[in-house]
């Protein structure tokens, strides 16, 4: 919708002005982006500012060219021996235009192939400065970035929702250089050792000979190896639990995963582990959402990252990080900091805050950007370093390497997201796709041709400097040392620290997945595996499955459970959250218009859905229709709200929307589907001005909790926002475990 909601516009317009119904035929410059949209900055190919408007990157000219410039008069026919002859060879326009389209896709990510974006800026707090050099942690220095979410096995056409492990990667543009922090939504991998990393891709990707299932891990050749391979337990227990289904991008949180080694001003060193936290909170969705939003809305959580942005409700993180002596052992109350598969518990070690990003700004092209962006996390800047982690080790390897197949070559950093903003002088040259144009006679060192130019940089002059780690003389073994052998005590310590609802996730999505393979073995293998978690665990999946549930053959461990690694129990800020207004011409419009301008004023969206497009007392104050019961579907919305007893739409036709069934006068079954989903999936659901006659159709209890009815609008509404502080009615999900 193009038109404006109250003070705000409703985000989703295609473009940065409304088209009109007749073609355009006035010659015109192209239109600019819209204002919630930005490009990379502009700077050279070797980082130099350039002072260019960022329209000096893309399309200019009224009138349509050839890729040299050239101006066309016609686009739609080739170019003929006569109107019914053959085509001639001699056809340029034909033969560009098809040769580059037929060019255009670059091969996708392996993994992480399906991913959105968005531009921002990180402020240091300076509370950084004691345990790192890094210039871009200090006190209020602003530093742009570039963020990349992702999921890890589907292609780039799967949908949003499915469960699975997200990517979180950031993209510092640092005065010193580009600092890459490429993280993921899950603080453990599957794996110990990058060795490993092909096969449990492998394993988690379709099966090879039928190309299914696409984008998920309910298959035999996921569950065949982390059930025989025990190191990958704990990251599996956190995919299956509301972890692996997150509401939004925007109320995800991110970890580095490994254990870096910081390094402040007089060289001391300092093991760091980091964590993004949300301002938003950590909520996921509920599995039926998942489900149904893989079906209406593959692109659920793009969508909502791009309108969120656009409606100005800018997503926030706080950067912390968990702190550990460097010692020799690398050890942390008896856990290996170099293990992967392992947490260091908040209540051990709390995370503390060294910056604040914000994301503001929506890409401008998603090939450009959001698909050309290369991260490496050996893009490192003084201050920063790594630590012997096998997985990072092997990473610091995979990533360049990866870059030169999809990219075409070594030169993917001058590719504008890529572009670091801070001085390159490189001394390397040529190669597939060099963009630079490189001066002077010799690139290499020492030399006196070039002036001796580049010169070295010391520690003084903010050079990067490895940290000078004793490296242990030892015999050359391909081995793991024995921390690593402790696969099910952190397991063990997620599923203590979850609350009774997160459990019954957990079994549930423990059921479905392994219902979901097809041998025998593989299941009965599972169920050994979480004997070791919980007997109450395999007991209910083994139920679920029609199999008994065995005994544990080891010890279980008797962890302290840690609360913050629950989801459930605190109260967040409502920005960005969705709010669906039903109401239609005999609804009390002047309570919607009311609610309308309070959900916006509240910092939230809102969006009416009526049984027909376009506007509702038209010859009044219009109200904007945003979504039709055709159209609309619950998994949108944190709260629906209800303005009346709307009657039936005019296309309830069973034969035209299915949904819609056997419709008669009364309520639109759509309406009644949108309110039983809600009430299922424990939303907050408000209703006045005779909106509770509709709450018995759609079989929602007017007592049950989260369930507001009467009075005003807005009344309704202040009650509804105290719901939504909590992300959903817990209460309404009872829990056996």
């Amino acid at each position: 919708m193009t038109e404006n909601q109250g003070s705000k516009p409703i985000p989703g317009a295609p473009s940065s002005v409304p088209p009109p119904v007749e073609e355009p035929t006035a010659p015109r410059e192209p239109l600019p982006p819209k204002d919630d949209q930005t490009g990379p900055e502009t700077v050279s190919p070797t980082g130099q500012p350039t002072g260019a408007d960022q329209a000096r990157k893309a399309q200019s000219g009224a009138y349509l060219t050839t890729a040299q410039g050239a101006r066309l008069y016609d686009t739609d026919h080739s170019l003929k021996a006569g109107p019914r002859g053959p085509v001639l060879l001699q056809d340029h326009h034909l033969r560009e235009k098809i040769t580059h389209f037929d060019h255009e896709r670059i091969p996708e990510r392996v993994v992480h192939a399906r991913g959105a974006a968005a531009h921002g800026v990180f402020r240091g707090y300076g509370s950084a400065a004691k345990i790192c050099k890094a210039a871009f942690l200090a006190k209020d220095v602003e530093t742009p970035v570039f963020v990349r979410f992702s999921t890890v096995l589907g292609s780039r056409g799967s949908a949003d929702t499915v469960r699975d492990t997200r990517g979180f990667a950031t993209k510092f543009y640092t005065e010193e250089g580009v600092f890459d922090l490429v993280g993921n939504n899950i603080p453990v991998f599957f794996i110990q050792d990058a060795i490993k990393f092909p096969d449990i891709i492998h394993a988690g990707k379709p099966h090879p000979d039928r190309e299914i299932p696409q984008a998920q891990s309910a298959h035999d050749t996921f569950w065949d190896f982390v059930t025989l391979h025990s190191e990958a337990t704990h990251h599996t227990l956190w995919n299956m639990s509301d972890r692996g289904i997150p509401r939004s991008y925007r109320t995800m949180e991110g970890f580095g995963v490994h254990t870096f080694r910081l390094v402040d001003a007089a060289g001391a060193t300092t093991l760091v582990k980091f964590h993004w936290k949300p301002k938003l909170g950590v909520h996921s969705q509920v599995w039926e959402e998942a489900q149904i939003a893989g079906g209406v809305d593959p692109d659920f959580h793009r969508r909502d990252l791009a309108d969120a942005i656009e409606a100005g409700a800018y997503p926030q993180w706080e950067l912390g990080v968990q702190t550990f002596p460097d010692t020799p052992e690398q050890m942390f109350q008896g856990i290996d900091l170099l293990d992967p598969t392992k947490i260091v518990p908040e209540e051990l070690a709390p995370v503390q805050p060294i910056g604040l990003m914000t994301l503001d700004s929506n890409p401008s092209n998603f090939f450009a950007e959001t698909e050309q962006v290369a991260f490496h996390v050996g893009n490192m800047v003084p201050g920063i370093d790594v630590t012997n982690d096998p997985l990072l080790q092997g990473r610091l390897f995979s990533y360049l390497d990866t870059q030169l197949t999809r990219l075409g070559g070594p030169n993917f950093p001058q590719l504008p997201i890529n572009r670091t903003h801070a001085p390159v002088n490189d001394m390397l040259r040529d190669g597939m796709h060099q963009t630079a144009v490189h001066r002077g006679v010799a690139p290499y060192r020492p030399n006196s041709l070039d002036g001796g130019c580049p010169f070295l940089a010391g520690a003084d002059n903010s050079a990067f400097v490895e940290v000078p780690a004793e490296v242990a003389a030892s015999r050359k073994v391909r081995e793991a040392p024995e921390s690593f052998d402790d696969h099910f005590s952190q397991p063990r310590l997620f599923w203590l620290s979850m609350s009774p609802v997160e459990r019954e996730h957990i079994i549930a999505a423990y059921t479905f997945e392994l219902g979901k393979c097809y041998e025998q073995a593989v299941k009965e293998r599972a169920l050994k595996v979480l004997a070791r978690i919980d007997p109450q665990l395999c007991e209910q999946v083994a139920t679920g499955l029609g199999l008994p549930a065995p005994e544990p053959d080891g010890p279980l461990a008797d962890p302290e459970p840690s609360p913050a690694l629950s989801q459930v129990g605190r109260v967040w800020p409502l920005d960005g959250r969705v709010i669906g207004i039903v109401a239609d011409e005999n609804a009390d419009l002047d309570g919607v218009r009311a609610v309308r301008d309070a959900v916006q004023g509240a910092g939230m969206v809102p969006l009416v859905i009526a049984p027909a497009g376009g506007v509702l007392d038209a010859d009044g104050d219009p109200v904007t229709v945003q979504r039709t019961y055709a159209t609309a579907r619950s998994i949108e919305f944190d709260a629906v709200l209800l303005a009346g007893a709307p009657g039936a739409g005019a296309d309830a036709i069973g034969a035209r929307d299915a949904k819609a069934g056997a419709a008669g006068p009364a309520t639109d079954p759509r309406v009644v589907l949108l309110l039983n989903e809600a009430y299922r999936h424990a939303k907050a659901i408000g209703t006045w001005a005779g909106g509770d006659r509709v709450l018995a159709a759609a079989g929602v209890p007017q007592d049950a909790p989260g369930v507001v009815n009467g009075g005003t609008g807005s009344e309704v509404l202040e009650d509804v926002k105290q719901l939504l502080g909590a992300h959903r009615v817990w209460a309404r999900f009872p829990a056996t475990v």
